[in-house]
């Protein structure tokens, strides 16, 4: 098969000419059993194409242990569309934005304070360098060149939006072409001057990202770039939400005749998302528009394919504006999946988090306390324990500067919280024996957009007590990847302040099923050893998708770490989806 190749304002393959409608459908946000089904239903809806990212801190956890198991194959989800009949467009930048944590980038690489990304910085380059040596060596063998389905490729992303570094940009290109990726390379920003000037390289087909006036947004790139394809890489059909906002939706309707008008035109379009799927585990991202906007667990998006994998309304406005201008058949989808109500599970067990700090934490003494990435710490949460010497009368306790919530204790009694948003101080006074002060500090989502992504977690600079520094810290690093480690007992009668609460639930038929925690306030829920994402009462939303292929037939064990005190004892599987 000959390449995907421009000529003019044209595509083609095999010197036939193509009009890409592709749909984004991120491997990293569906279970692997999932891929297929997904896949189907985009090819279903009349698209040729699927769209992903690759999210560097995924594939390299640590630096220099690499993953590709389980959810992070990503060889096996571009086989899997192959085999579907798509054609896959992949964009392996270092960063991905995506509203998924830091933007892709891995959190080690702010252990080093000196550290500047997404530039021309060698030591930056250095890690690029090491991760592109494996990861493309895995995607040069899937190349439309090499008989694969990959067509095209992907330059860093958005880049327009953040800078304007062509010696990077460019390094990024010359770095993927001498690794063997000889498909179509591509930038994608938005239709605005400072986008288009800073994100595009040389030689390298632009393409453009927006949600609407699709012709204002193809002038624009015509005017820079004359007599080029329109290529809509990101048509935002939906939105994503933030924890205590509303939930995004978008008309049906509305977003099937923007697409119809580029269909009409000629124009190559990718839907994103097409299915979002879920910010399982921590994975969420954060954005910042004068306030830290943690985004919430489902990646839902609004989408023509629900985050469970349904067709909704928009499946089929989209698939109508298709069917005027292309043959794709009769509708034929997989199998609906089950949805299951198993209901109610009794939370039995329990154990305090200071209780379970030596099964779960390594402490680490400093004289200063750190931040989560230079304690080696990736995600979840970090306990900074110091001794406050007495008596001190009534003052102020500050955290200079907290990311992102703390809860503070004074010999194990609950404070208060002191977060990023509002709450920046509380006050105690200190007896005459002195006090253990402890601060449980939460990493809600690293920014993935934008020029303050450099956002380091737990305490970043320092705690003071009225105007004196503290100093002395034990610090206890909680990834909450090792819950395995943990020794519960029956009830819940002296259980104070965080803890993890465990049940089991008996299942005879596998679905699809979703956790709901009424009167449960802020936390994250783990099923059968893996994590499903993240709770907060101030919603939108108020379930958790929790995919059959996670539970096994006989009995499955839950996990909860609730932050907050709670009197539940319960919570229940439905089968209802509520995303507020």
């Amino acid at each position: 098969m000959s390449n995907l190749i421009v000529q003019g304002k044209d595509l083609y393959i095999n010197n036939e000419p193509i009009q890409l409608i592709s749909g984004a459908i991120h491997y990293f946000r569906v279970v692997p059993e999932y891929w297929e089904d997904r896949l189907l239903k985009l090819k279903a809806c009349g698209f040729n194409c699927v769209e992903t990212y690759v999210p560097w801190n995924l594939h390299e956890p640590k630096e220099g242990e690499f993953n590709f198991e389980g959810i992070a194959n990503i060889e096996e989800f571009i086989r899997t569309a192959e085999r579907v009949g798509l054609h896959v467009i992949v964009r392996p930048s270092p960063y991905i934005c995506a509203e998924w944590e830091f933007g892709g980038l891995p959190s080690w690489l702010l252990a080093d304070s000196n550290m500047r990304f997404r530039s021309f910085y060698e030591p930056y380059l250095e890690k690029v360098d090491n991760y592109y040596d494996v990861l493309l060596k895995k995607l040069v063998p899937l190349l439309q060149t090499n008989g694969g389905p990959i067509i095209a490729m992907q330059i860093e992303n958005e880049y327009g939006s953040f800078g304007n570094d062509k010696q990077y940009l460019n390094y990024i290109k010359d770095s993927m072409i001498k690794r063997g990726i000889d498909v179509l390379l591509f930038t994608s920003d938005g239709p605005t001057d400072s986008m288009l000037q800073g994100g595009s390289v040389e030689g390298v087909l632009a393409t453009v990202n927006f949600g609407s006036r699709p012709k204002e947004a193809f002038d624009k790139l015509q005017e820079y770039f004359p007599n080029t394809p329109n290529i809509v890489m990101e048509y935002w059909n939906g939105w994503f939400d933030h924890w205590g906002e509303a939930h995004h939706e978008r008309d049906p309707g509305e977003t099937a005749a923007t697409f119809e008008e580029m269909l009409q035109r000629g124009d190559s379009v990718n839907f994103y998302m097409f299915h979002g799927g879920t910010n399982f585990g921590f994975y969420n991202g954060a954005n910042f528009d004068k306030v830290h906007q943690p985004t919430v667990t489902s990646y839902d998006y609004d989408c023509p394919i629900s985050e469970t994998g349904d067709i909704t309304p928009k499946f089929h406005a989209v698939r109508e504006a298709i069917a005027k201008h292309k043959d794709i058949g009769e509708l034929v989808l997989p199998e609906p999946i089950p949805k299951m109500n198993y209901g109610q599970v009794t939370m039995s067990q329990s154990v305090a988090l200071l209780e379970a700090l030596d099964m779960i934490s390594n402490p680490i003494k400093r004289a200063n306390p750190d931040t989560m990435e230079k304690l080696g710490q990736d995600y979840g949460f970090t306990l900074y324990r110091t001794f406050l010497q007495g008596p001190k009368e009534e003052s102020e306790l500050t955290i200079q500067e907290v990311r992102d919530r703390a809860l503070v204790f004074v010999n194990h009694q609950y404070k208060g919280v002191i977060d990023r948003w509002d709450n920046h101080t509380l006050s105690f006074a200190v007896p005459k024996e002195g006090v253990q002060l402890d601060i449980v500090v939460e990493n809600t989502g690293r920014i993935n957009y934008g020029p303050m992504m450099n956002d380091p977690k737990g305490i970043t600079e320092g705690v003071r007590f009225e105007r004196q520094f503290l100093f002395d810290w034990t610090m206890y690093p909680l990834p909450m990847d090792n819950l395995q480690q943990l020794t519960f007992k029956e009830g819940r009668t002296d259980v104070t302040g965080p803890a993890f609460y465990k049940g089991t639930f008996h299942v005879d038929e596998i679905g699809d099923t979703f956790v709901e925690l009424p009167g449960w306030v802020k936390g994250f829920v783990v099923i059968n050893g893996f994590n499903i994402g993240r709770y907060w009462e101030v919603g939108p939303q108020e379930t958790l998708y929790l995919p059959g292929p996670l539970l096994t037939k006989g009995d499955n064990e839950i996990i909860v770490f609730e932050l907050h005190e709670t009197t539940q004892t319960e919570i229940t599987l439905i089968d209802t989806h509520k995303l507020g």
